[in-house]
């Protein structure tokens, strides 16, 4: 019985990083994108993503 609380305790620690890890590098990622991107086309992605949402922007 102690050996299975111990096993469920592992991997209930390994499961809560993964979301954490896969977070920082989803936003690591979009930076390093949005860093070579030109003005003009984050603009236009921030642009068309308020319009997808239904907030007026002018």
């Amino acid at each position: 019985m102690t050996t299975a609380t111990q096993t469920h305790d592992q991997a209930a620690h390994s499961s809560g990083l993964a979301p954490i890890m896969l977070a920082a590098l989803a936003g690591i990622t979009l930076v390093f994108f949005a860093n070579f991107a030109g003005a003009s086309v984050l603009h236009d992605a921030a642009h068309d993503a308020r319009h997808a949402l239904a907030v007026p922007c002018h």
